[in-house]
């Protein structure tokens, strides 16, 4: 197995080349600044860029940086001149296709992507993360090929995808993901306004959150969902909808319709939907408070 190359050692790129160091392979890691990364890495600071020297001898090269980045660096890269057939340039992006690399076409060299579907928030953990998590590879067929090796070396299941299909892809992951995060932090708000501390909050929902995840991994969405919608339950609905402040109840009514589409797959009748989407599309300055 050649050697690996990864350009940027934040979270992923730092968090990839330890979980292919442990894999087995020879990994070579570069950053534009100093950063904490395990002794056993090859860390070379090159506030310049890549040069020929490091490139060369490379089999695959990650480019691990912002998305807005990739571009830059692959002109770098093509200024190197040490890109070559035979080798292979990967970006780390979950929007972005192979055309972000298009300075290096004429190198011959395959192009592509590797997503991981995961989130990693400390790189000595990614490489359990990865394990079991699904990684979206994109490109020619030859980078498609050698993402797919390397994903599944490092225990994570490659799919396909096109460019096009990118963006609507990384927009699920974000609601998957990032704004769980953002909704339990607005739960996290709101019981703090009810008279808890923020430890004291998150503590009192963090056996919910539990509960809530293990439903829908032991399940899906629709056979996980509870609460006051899916219960037709619309006097709840109108009394949360007059505690809140006007962005949080029109943040409410946006999941609120989401929870009922979900709930009609799951057999709610029309008539209970009707009312539930009635009490959903309450004018909010008419429940700028609770009914009595």
């Amino acid at each position: 197995m050649g050697v690996v190359g990864i350009i940027g050692a934040g979270r992923v790129g730092a968090g990839l080349a330890l979980a292919l160091t442990r894999a087995g392979r020879e990994v070579r890691l570069i950053s534009r600044r100093p950063v904490r990364v395990p002794a056993s890495l090859f860390l070379k600071v090159a506030p310049d860029g890549p040069d020929a020297e490091w490139v060369s001898g490379l089999e695959v090269l990650f480019l691990a940086v912002p998305d807005d980045r990739i571009h830059p660096v692959a002109q770098q890269l093509w200024g190197t001149k040490s890109i070559g057939p035979g080798q292979t340039v990967l970006h780390c992006s979950g929007v972005l296709g192979q055309e972000a690399l298009s300075a290096l076409v004429p190198t011959r060299a395959a192009l592509g992507s590797l997503h991981p579907l995961q989130t990693i928030s400390d790189p000595e953990v990614a490489p359990e993360r990865f394990k079991g998590a699904w990684a979206a590879v994109e490109g020619s067929p030859a980078a498609m090929e050698a993402a797919e090796d390397i994903a599944r070396s490092l225990g994570m299941k490659p799919f396909r995808i096109t460019a096009k299909q990118k963006i609507l892809y990384h927009a699920g992951a974000v609601f998957a993901s990032n704004y769980l995060v953002v909704v339990e932090a607005i739960a996290q708000r709101l019981l703090r306004h009810a008279g808890l501390s923020d430890e004291e909050a998150w503590a009192a929902l963090s056996p919910l959150v539990r509960g809530t995840i293990t439903n829908l991994l032991a399940a899906d969405p629709r056979g996980a969902l509870t609460g006051p919608v899916v219960r037709g339950d619309t006097d709840t609905i109108l009394r949360h909808l007059g505690a809140l402040t006007i962005d949080d109840a029109r943040l409410y009514q946006m999941l609120g319709r989401a929870a009922l589409e979900l709930a009609r797959k799951g057999g709610m009748d029309d008539k209970t939907a009707q009312k539930v989407a009635d009490a959903l599309a309450t004018d909010l300055p008419r429940v700028l408070q609770p009914p009595e």
